[in-house]
């Protein structure tokens, strides 16, 4: 007869931690070019570790389009920072939602993806999507890309 496992136990399931996300997206200030992101990216990839955070960059056309992820406390107080830096210009908050779930992006400390490759870093991420919350998650964000209303919002 075969031994139960931990997973065939009530309350024995491992619980996920809360993961707060933020999706936005804001215009670049005048100027701003594909060097000054990777500075951006480069400050983003020492800091974002030592907060918990993960996730991605766009850049493109004058355009910053980042999803954002972590402890909530961490996250807010990186939006404040990106809300109050004057390389940002009319940040409009697409989504926030605090959910026990898995990262989408564990391995990205913060990745930059250039505008041109977004629609398919998205389409692998949702191929490979183990979780249902996930995969909800980048159908929902591929959407908001998809949407020519996105652009006129900023």
């Amino acid at each position: 007869m075969a031994t139960p496992s931990s997973a065939d136990e009530p309350g024995f399931a491992r619980a996920l931690p809360p993961i707060y996300n933020v999706v936005y997206c804001s215009r670049a200030a005048a100027g701003m070019d594909e060097a000054a992101v990777h500075k951006i990216i480069a400050t983003a990839r020492r800091q974002n570790p030592v907060h918990g955070i993960t996730g991605m960059l766009v850049f493109g056309s004058g355009i910053f389009f980042q999803w954002l992820e972590g402890p909530r406390e961490s996250v807010l107080r990186l939006m404040a920072l990106i809300k109050s830096d004057p390389r940002h210009g009319r940040v409009v908050q697409l989504s926030a939602v605090e959910e026990s779930r898995e990262r989408l992006f564990p391995t990205w400390d913060m990745e930059f993806v250039g505008a041109d490759n977004i629609r398919d870093v998205l389409a692998d991420a949702i191929e490979t999507a183990e979780d249902a919350n996930n995969e909800a998650a980048l159908r929902g964000l591929m959407a908001e890309l998809e949407a020519t209303a996105l652009l006129s919002r900023l």
